[in-house]
């Protein structure tokens, strides 16, 4: 099949126009690469010769292509030498004046037939192309850094962009290796947006001292799956720009309260802790390692008081065999005796709330977290009420540690640690469909190539089961009174119905 640009053209030399252009060329398109600063287009040039050097070292191409590539990627030595061109991608600063002059240049340059685009990560696509005479040609185009492992990017119309540009670069897209997702211009487009849940309800988490940094990462790891912690996340990217980006979409979105950021990150921003590249963020950084304390051994108890489980316990069967594996005495009766510990796994309740609801005793109420199966998971999660009494909380640890498997302890909370981000990241991902900014298939696609999550967040959601999330979110907004919690209308009619979240009607 023919390629649908024979000539492409890159204005912005950096790490994201090389990464496209060496992307463009495999894809076996003559690029040419064009910057305005003296030198850096061909500085480029030879950053990508030595990155297919790298490849014909691994065995990944031969030599014969790596001439053939090599001999594909041209330095164009003003913007005049782009007017052959037929798609020219502006990969530049993030400023809106500074592309739309740019893109005016191109226009003035190029063919009527040329098709413009932008790999804007942040600026609506209808205003940059606003400053041109023919805005229908411009599309965004965006990828994500490191280009050539990333396999996703986002085709963003504006509301001027001709139907037919997104579909030919839809088509490049995959001719280059990469998932092409449809996105319409709205703040974020998909992967930025349904980001917003991940890092944002942690930082909230962590304001209210329900667990310190590293705790909440090892549970997202261990408890939900994720590669890294939303706090080790946010120090590797920097939190400089992550910070920018959640005020930004959060503006953008007139305040919208499920995408509020923490005054925690403001203040790291302003103190300059942006994460490894300065070597502190939310960790301190030695030789490139992020110092953390070790985690609290369980203490040993013997022996265990009995136990005795709330019948509205999440997941009740299942906790009540892991119980008896685990070899604690189970009380049977409708209350729990004078000396019972008494476990209750709500979902988006906290524990204070449960104990006071059912009339337990406070002092020996224990939560855990039973929203994932247990056999699947590599770390429990329990929360304590302010009242609990430490030897009860040590009675938990040490009872739930007996097979090996970590324990984190954290304070009451509703919807523990778990519950609370991976119902975050879901209702947003259902608003976003709710919105029709993109495609379910798209919007998880996007989202497990462009955030490496487990897996997307409608499959996420449907695997938790929607019912479940619904509940969480449901009583975290009526116990904390925070609209940031109202669940979508996707995800409630949804869950309403036994539908999948990625069922479209």
């Amino acid at each position: 099949m023919a390629i649908d640009f024979s000539r492409v053209g890159i204005a912005g030399t950096g790490a994201m126009g090389q990464g496209i252009a060496q992307i463009a060329a495999q894809a076996g398109s003559r690029v040419l690469l064009f910057d305005s600063q003296s030198g850096a287009a061909e500085r480029a040039r030879q950053a990508i010769g030595k990155q297919w050097q790298r490849m014909q070292d691994k065995g990944r191409l031969d030599a014969a292509q790596r001439v053939a590539m090599l001999a594909r990627l041209e330095v164009a030595d003003s913007i005049q030498a782009l007017a052959g061109c037929d798609l020219v991608i502006e990969a530049i600063v993030e400023r809106l004046d500074i592309k739309q002059q740019l893109l005016r240049e191109l226009e003035a340059v190029v063919d009527a037939k040329t098709v413009l685009a932008t790999n804007t990560s942040s600026l609506p696509v209808t205003a940059i192309g606003a400053a041109l005479k023919h805005p229908q040609r411009l599309a965004g185009f965006h990828f994500f850094n490191p280009v050539a492992l990333m396999k996703v990017a986002e085709v963003v119309a504006g509301l001027r962009t001709d139907t037919t540009v997104c579909e030919r670069l839809m088509r490049y897209a995959q001719q280059m290796g990469h998932r092409g997702v449809l996105a319409q211009d709205t703040p974020g487009f998909i992967v930025n947006h349904a980001g917003r849940g991940y890092g944002t309800e942690a930082l909230r988490i962590a304001s209210e001292s329900v667990a310190d940094f590293a705790t909440i990462d090892r549970v997202l790891k261990d408890q939900a799956g994720f590669r890294l912690g939303p706090f080790e996340l946010l120090d590797l990217t920097g939190l400089d720009i992550s910070q920018a980006v959640m005020e930004s979409i959060y503006h953008q979105y007139y305040a919208e309260p499920r995408y509020r950021p923490s005054v925690i990150g403001t203040q790291r921003v302003a103190a300059g802790l942006y994460g490894r590249k300065t070597g502190e963020g939310f960790y301190r950084y030695v030789d490139g390692q992020a110092q953390t304390r070790a985690e609290t051994p369980a203490p040993q108890v013997h022996p265990l008081p009995p136990v005795w489980i709330d019948p509205q316990a999440a997941r009740r069967e299942q906790l009540l065999e892991l119980v008896r594996a685990l070899g604690a005495p189970i009380e049977n009766q409708a209350a729990p005796s004078a000396h019972a510990l008494i476990l209750v796994a709500p979902l988006g309740l906290d524990m204070t709330c449960v104990a006071v609801r059912s009339g337990l005793d406070a002092a020996r109420t224990v939560g855990i977290d039973m929203l994932a199966d247990d056999t699947l998971t590599q770390r429990r999660a329990l929360a304590t009420t302010p009242a609990t009494r430490a030897d009860m909380r040590d009675a938990a640890h040490a009872l739930f540690a007996r097979d090996g498997k970590a324990v984190s302890l954290m304070r009451d909370s509703p919807g523990f640690i778990t519950q609370r981000v991976v119902a975050a990241i879901v209702n947003i991902a259902c608003d976003i469909c709710q919105q029709g900014i993109c495609t379910p298939d798209d919007l998880d696609a996007a989202v497990r190539l462009g955030l490496n999550y487990p897996q997307g967040p409608l499959a996420m959601g449907d695997r938790y089961g929607a019912q479940h999330i619904m509940t969480v979110l449901s009583n975290m907004e009526s116990i904390l009174g925070d609209p940031r919690y109202r669940p979508s209308p996707w995800l409630r009619r949804r869950s309403a119905l036994g539908l999948s979240l990625l069922h479209t009607e």
